[in-house]
C-alpha cells in the first residue's frame, strides 16, 4: 500500500519559513520524481516544485529564489524548504510521486500566511 504523508504545515507571519515533508512508504522512493503541489480555496492545483530520481529540479515561477526542494533517499522522504512566506502562498499544499503512469498524491498540509 502506497501511503505519503506531509507534515510541517501551520499558521506562519509573512517573511516566515516553514519546512514540509513527506515521508513515503509502499513505493522504491528513489525511482520516483517526487513533488510538491498546492492548491488555493476556489483555484486548481498547481505545480509547486519537482525533484527527479536524479536531483534535476524545476520550480514554478513564484516561488523561484525562496522555495528549495529536496529529497532523503535513505529516509524516503522529500522537503520543501519555504523561506519569505507570502499570504498569496496561503494554501493546502500536497506531495506527489511519479513514476510513469503511477501517481499518488498524499493527503495534503494546510500553509496559512497571515498575521
Amino acid at each position: 500500500q502506497v501511503q505519503l504523508v506531509e507534515s510541517g504545515g501551520g499558521l506562519v507571519q509573512p517573511g516566515g519559513s516553514l519546512r514540509l515533508s513527506c515521508a513515503a512508504s509502499g513505493v522504491t522512493f528513489r525511482l520516483y520524481v517526487m513533488g510538491w503541489y498546492r492548491q488555493a480555496p476556489g483555484k486548481q492545483r498547481d505545480l509547486v516544485a519537482r525533484i527527479t530520481s536524479n536531483t534535476s529540479t524545476i520550480y514554478a515561477d513564484s516561488v523561484k529564489g525562496r522555495f528549495t526542494i529536496s529529497r532523503d533517499n535513505a529516509k524516503n522522504t522529500v522537503y520543501l524548504q519555504i523561506n519569505n512566506l507570502k499570504p498569496e502562498d496561503t494554501a493546502v499544499y500536497y506531495c506527489n510521486a511519479q513514476l510513469g503512469a503511477l501517481n499518488y498524491w498524499g493527503q495534503g498540509t494546510q500553509v496559512t500566511v497571515s498575521l
